[in-house]
């Protein structure tokens, strides 16, 4: 065993059957898995990976050892982490620095253990290892070949650091490939969100006027849920083109100031800070319950929530109420943090089967490509269609080929009205 640091190294053996769960209903690594067994693509590379650590997280892991590479991990959420799964992975000899409850200190401190492993490629979800990187540990830089982003957050980041020009090694943003975002945002988020709010707190939605506060494809995909479960939709935005596509798609659309007067439960999908404020909180019903989908734990202003309460306790597990000074009472899910994740447990397997398996093949493609420069890439459309591909093969969907008549037809010009 290396060295590790998890809650508890008896949970392995649970951790275990979870991951063969979960290995079972992701088909789309399983086929990539078997290949890297043979062709040892990662030999010798070492990976260093910030990721939310659950039993689908282990499956990519275990693919990429199986294709050669050296893997550290860690979380990237404090309240993210199956206890379980962190041990089973440390008992099989993955450096992994996770357990559920981290501090802010000891996230970071997993974090820099993760670098002192000298990455040559960087696995990230929000982009707090990148970030760290290139802050206090620009020493491990000059290791670094490249990387792959997760998530929408993550993306906006390092976009960011691009466009000052101060992102020094390439990040290909697996977040943007069809076969993550259309899938694991739309549906994972939609199903998960859904799982974490009935799990802490059982509530009926059928009836409810459901606030979801931003319309990308997270909040589309928790809109969608949230109305088939009988829930009246609420959508707020900021940008006009996601605002009237929400409007077409059947769903009320108005400011958050309206809608906090409205709504019964509010979950912010936007990737932004402070979209949930006090304005908005002292406008609420009594009882109202507030939890967040998007990555990291600013999009419900929490200090605001503190300022205007008198008291608070823990009801539930991940559900705290807030008695405000009025009487009100406002209930906050999983501490403001991904619900889905801190009160379920993430997105089903299925979906991050095409996710980790656009990781698997980008941490591939960038072992192959060691000089690209360092800019944010979209993932290779040939990767993007392989993971649908074997999605599809795992489904046992068959699909038609075009006719050669129809390649030259579509690849010409001459051919016009007849």
């Amino acid at each position: 065993m290396g060295d590790y640091k998890v809650k508890d190294l008896n949970l392995a053996e649970k951790g275990n059957l979870l991951v063969e769960w979960a290995s079972r209903h992701m088909p789309v690594l399983s086929q990539i898995r078997e290949r890297f067994e043979k062709e040892k693509p990662l030999e010798d590379l070492r990976i260093g990976a910030c990721l939310h650590v659950t039993k689908e997280t282990a499956v990519l892991v275990e693919t990429l050892r199986a294709g050669g590479a050296e893997v550290a991990l860690c979380g990237s959420n404090p309240l993210s982490t199956q206890d379980e799964v962190s041990a089973a992975l440390a008992k099989s000899g993955i450096h992994v620095y996770a357990w559920r409850g981290e501090t802010t200190d000891e996230y970071y401190w997993c974090v820099n253990k993760v670098i002192d492993h000298k990455p040559v490629i960087t696995l990230d979800d929000g982009a707090d290892l990148v970030s760290t990187i290139h802050s206090s540990r620009t020493d491990a830089l000059k290791n670094i070949m490249g990387g792959t982003e997760e998530t929408t957050t993550g993306v906006i980041r390092l976009r960011a650091m691009a466009g000052e020009g101060k992102l020094k090694y390439p990040i290909i943003a697996v977040n943007d490939a069809y076969t993550k975002y259309l899938f694991d945002n739309r549906y994972g988020t939609g199903q998960s969100t859904i799982d974490g709010i009935l799990r802490a707190t059982n509530v009926l939605l059928a009836g409810k006027n459901f606030v979801v506060c931003g319309y990308g494809w997270c909040g589309r995909g928790l809109a969608m849920r949230a109305r088939g479960m009988g829930a009246k939709v609420i959508v707020t935005e900021v940008n006009p083109l996601r605002a009237l596509e929400a409007v077409m798609d059947g769903f009320q659309v108005m400011p958050l100031t309206e809608a906090a007067e409205k709504g019964d439960i509010f979950v912010t999908t936007t990737g932004s800070i402070h979209v949930i404020r006090k304005e908005h909180m002292l406008r609420m019903k009594d009882g109202a319950i507030i939890g967040n989908s998007g990555h990291f734990n600013v999009e419900i202003c929490i200090p605001d929530l503190e300022e205007i309460s008198v008291s608070k306790r823990t009801v539930r597990p991940n559900l705290e109420e807030y008695l405000l000074k009025d009487g009100r009472r406002i209930y906050l899910l999983a501490q403001g943090r991904l619900v889905n994740l801190a009160s379920a447990e993430g997105h089903p397997s299925e979906v991050m089967d095409m996710s980790f398996s656009n990781q698997a093949l980008c941490v591939e493609y960038i072992a192959k490509n060691p000089s690209l420069k360092p800019q944010v890439y979209p993932v290779p459309r040939e990767i993007d269609e392989l993971v649908a591909r074997l999605k599809l093969k795992g489904l046992k969907v068959k699909i038609d080929e075009m006719t050669e008549e129809q390649k030259r037809y579509l690849s010409s010009w001459e051919a016009g009205t007849i």
